[in-house]
C-alpha cells in the first residue's frame, strides 16, 4: 500500500518563527525592568535575594490607583520579618529612589499594597522600548527552551475531517505557533490511524456500495463514500484489506488540502500506525534481530517487570502507575491492542530527542489519558514531561440549532465546509477565542458580519485602520519625538494604550505556559479596544504640535505591529484594508 509522499512540504514563507536570542539587558520602560528595579529595592532592605516572579505587576482596574500595583510587602514581609504595609513603604521609598523623576509618586494600599505612579516620560521610553524591538517584542521569553513535539488532530483516516477536528487544528497550530514565537524548539506531528478493524470496514463499505450492497453493520455511509469508488477500478478484484488502505490514502491527501487551506503549518512528520507494526533494522530485540516499534516497547516494558500474563493475553500494570486498572496489550488470539501501538508510537518520540510531548486529543479520550501516562511511566519517562489536552466539543449553532455529525452516517459538517461559509479568519477565531475546556457554540451569523459586534472584524478592522494611517503620513516619519529629552504631555488614552502594549511579552509568557492560545484572542481584543479608544480622543493625522502626531504615529505603528503578531500567533491575516 502506498501510504504517503514522502517529501516534506516546504513552509509558508509568510509565517516567521523568531529564533531565541542571546540574553540581553532589560530595556528601559520594560515591566520586566521595572519588577527587576523593584526586586533589587527589595534586596537592599532584606539582605538577600528576591526573585521577580516574587514582585509581579499587575495593572489595577482604576487609573486612580496607579499605573501599576505589586503585592511584594505581603509576599516578602516574613522573609523581611516587617509587618507587610511597612516593607511596602520602604521598598516604594527605595524604588523612588532608584527611578528618580521617572516615578511621581507611590501609595501604599490595602493590606500592604504598593500602587506606582509613573511619568509620561517613562510612557513614552517605554514605547521607544516596543518599537525598539521591532519584530522580537514579546519573542523568546522561555527560560530553558526545549525540544517539543506537539501531535495534533489526528483525524481517524476514514472520512473527511469535521468541525470537531478543525478546532483541534486551530488549537494545535495555534499553540505550536506560540511556543515557537516563546523561544520553544517546536515540531508538529500527525498519527495517522491506518491499522485495525476500522480501515477494514471502510474497504468493506466501499465494496459494498461499488457492488449495489448496503454497507456493512457499523460501516462508513454517506457521499463521501461515494467519491471514494474510485480507489477499485471498473471490473478490478481487491481485497476490503487492500481497499480500505487505498481509500487512507485518498482521505490523508484531502486531509492535507483542508489543512493548507486552513492555514495549519506543514506537519514536519506524518506518522503512520501501520509502520509501528513493521520491522525496523535498527530496533534490535533480545535475540540480536530487527524487530518492530511495538515489539520493542513491549520488550521494554518485559525488562522492567511491568507485564504479566493472563487468560492468555499479554497485561501492562498499569493499576499500580494510577490507572484504574491493568491494560491489555496483546490479546490470547495474538493481536496488538491500540494502546500497544500509542504506547511504541510514544516511545519512538521519546528516542528521537523530544523533551516534552503534547497531545492535542479529542474530548472522548478523557478516559484515556490516566492509562497512557502510567505507559508512558512504566518504560522509565517522566509522566510530568507528556502532556494530554483534551478538547471540548464545538458546536455549529444557526437560528438556535446545532448541527449534527456522525462520520459513519455521514451527516456531519466539514473543515471544508466551515472554510467555505464563515472564512478561514473568523473560524479560527471563534475555535481559538474560548478555552479549549469549554464547550464552544459557533455563531455561524455572527461570525460573517462586518460590524464592531464581531470581536474579529474588530481586531482586524483595527489593524487595517492604522495600516492605512500610516500609509497616509508616509512611511518615512521618524517618530523624532521619542528621542527628545521633553516629550510632549501625554493624554490618559495614550497612557492606557502604552501600558496595554507592554502587557504583550506578559500574555505571550503566560498563554504559552498554560498552554493557552485563548489568552492572545482576548489580548488581540483589548488592543484593538484601547486603540480605538486612543484614536477616538486623540487626534493623530494633523495632531499640534508636530511632536503631538510623531508621538501618536510611533504610538499607532507599534500597536499595528503587535496586532499583527497576535493575529498571526492565531494563524489569522492582518488585512492593511478592509
Amino acid at each position: 500500500m502506498q501510504r504517503r509522499d514522502t517529501e516534506v512540504p516546504q513552509r509558508d514563507p509568510s509565517h516567521q518563527e523568531p529564533k531565541p536570542a542571546p540574553h540581553q539587558p532589560l530595556p528601559e520602560g520594560s515591566l520586566d525592568r521595572l519588577e527587576e528595579e523593584i526586586a533589587a529595592a527589595a534586596e537592599e532592605l532584606i539582605g538577600e535575594a528576591v526573585g521577580t516572579e516574587q514582585t509581579a505587576l499587575a495593572r489595577p482596574p482604576r487609573p486612580e490607583l496607579g499605573d501599576y500595583s505589586t503585592n511584594a510587602g505581603l509576599i516578602l514581609a516574613r522573609q523581611a520579618r516587617l509587618p507587610p504595609r511597612q516593607l511596602a513603604q520602604q521598598i516604594g521609598e527605595g524604588l523612588q529612589r532608584r527611578l528618580g523623576g521617572r516615578m511621581l509618586h507611590f501609595e501604599v494600599a490595602g493590606p500592604g499594597f504598593l500602587n506606582i505612579f509613573l511619568d509620561d516620560a517613562w510612557h513614552v521610553q517605554a514605547l521607544r522600548s516596543v518599537l525598539a524591538a521591532g519584530e522580537r517584542f514579546g519573542a523568546g521569553g522561555a527560560q530553558r527552551p526545549q525540544r517539543v513535539l506537539i501531535e495534533f488532530v489526528s483525524a481517524n483516516p476514514t472520512g473527511p475531517m469535521h468541525v470537531g477536528h478543525a478546532r483541534n487544528a486551530a488549537y494545535g497550530d495555534a499553540l505550536g505557533r506560540l511556543l515557537a514565537f516563546h523561544g520553544e524548539h517546536v515540531s508538529r506531528e500527525f498519527y495517522v490511524n491506518d491499522a485495525g478493524s476500522q480501515i477494514l470496514k471502510l474497504g468493506e463499505s466501499i465494496q459494498a456500495i461499488a457492488e449495489g450492497r448496503e454497507p456493512p453493520e457499523h460501516g462508513y455511509h454517506g457521499e463521501y463514500v461515494h467519491s471514494l469508488l474510485g480507489a477499485v477500478a471498473a471490473g478490478e478484484r481487491v481485497s476490503a484489506a487492500e481497499l480500505g488502505g487505498r481509500a487512507v490514502a485518498i482521505i490523508v491527501e484531502k486531509m492535507k488540502s483542508s489543512l493548507a487551506r486552513f492555514r495549519v503549518l506543514d506537519y514536519e512528520h506524518w506518522q503512520y500506525e501501520s509502520e509501528l507494526h513493521e520491522v525496523q533494522p535498527q530496533l534490535l530485540g533480545r535475540e540480536g534481530t530487527p524487530v518492530s516499534p511495538v515489539a520493542h516497547a513491549i520488550e521494554l516494558l518485559e525488562q522492567k517487570g511491568m507485564t504479566y500474563r493472563s487468560e492468555g493475553a499479554l497485561w501492562l500494570r498499569t493499576s499500580q502507575l494510577g490507572d484504574d486498572k491493568d491494560r491489555v496489550l496483546v490479546r490470547a488470539n495474538g493481536e496488538h491492542t491500540y494502546f500497544a501501538s500509542d504506547i511504541a508510537y510514544h516511545q519512538r518520540k521519546r528516542e528521537r530527542g523530544f523533551e516534552r510531548q503534547i497531545d492535542v486529543w479529542g474530548a472522548d479520550h478523557h478516559g484515556y489519558v490516566p492509562r497512557m501516562r502510567a505507559a508512558y511511566q512504566a518504560l522509565g519517562g517522566d509522566p510530568d514531561h507528556l502532556e494530554m489536552i483534551i478538547m471540548q466539543l464545538v458546536h455549529l449553532v444557526r437560528d438556535g440549532r446545532r448541527a449534527q455529525m456522525s462520520k459513519r452516517a455521514g451527516e456531519f459538517v466539514t473543515l471544508d465546509d466551515l472554510v467555505q461559509e464563515i472564512g478561514v479568519d473568523a473560524a479560527r477565531w471563534y475555535l481559538l477565542s474560548r478555552s479549549h475546556e469549554t464547550t464552544i457554540d459557533l455563531d455561524l451569523d455572527l461570525a460573517v458580519k462586518q460590524s464592531s459586534e464581531n470581536p474579529v472584524y474588530y481586531v482586524q478592522y483595527a489593524h487595517a485602520r492604522i495600516a492605512s494611517m500610516l500609509v497616509k503620513a508616509s512611511a518615512h516619519v521618524r517618530f523624532q519625538a521619542l528621542e527628545g529629552p521633553d516629550p510632549p504631555a501625554l493624554h490618559p488614552s495614550e497612557r492606557d494604550l502604552v501600558k496595554v502594549l507592554l502587557q504583550f511579552p506578559h500574555e505571550v509568557a503566560e498563554a504559552a505556559d498554560r498552554r493557552a492560545p485563548h489568552r492572545i484572542a482576548a489580548y488581540a481584543l483589548e488592543l484593538a479596544q484601547s486603540f480605538t479608544a486612543f484614536y477616538r480622543d486623540c487626534r493623530v493625522l494633523g495632531a499640534q504640535p508636530a511632536c503631538a502626531e510623531e508621538l501618536r504615529l510611533a504610538l499607532s505603528s507599534a500597536t499595528q505591529r503587535v496586532l499583527a503578531r497576535a493575529l498571526d500567533l492565531l494563524g489569522l491575516s492582518a488585512p492593511e484594508s478592509m
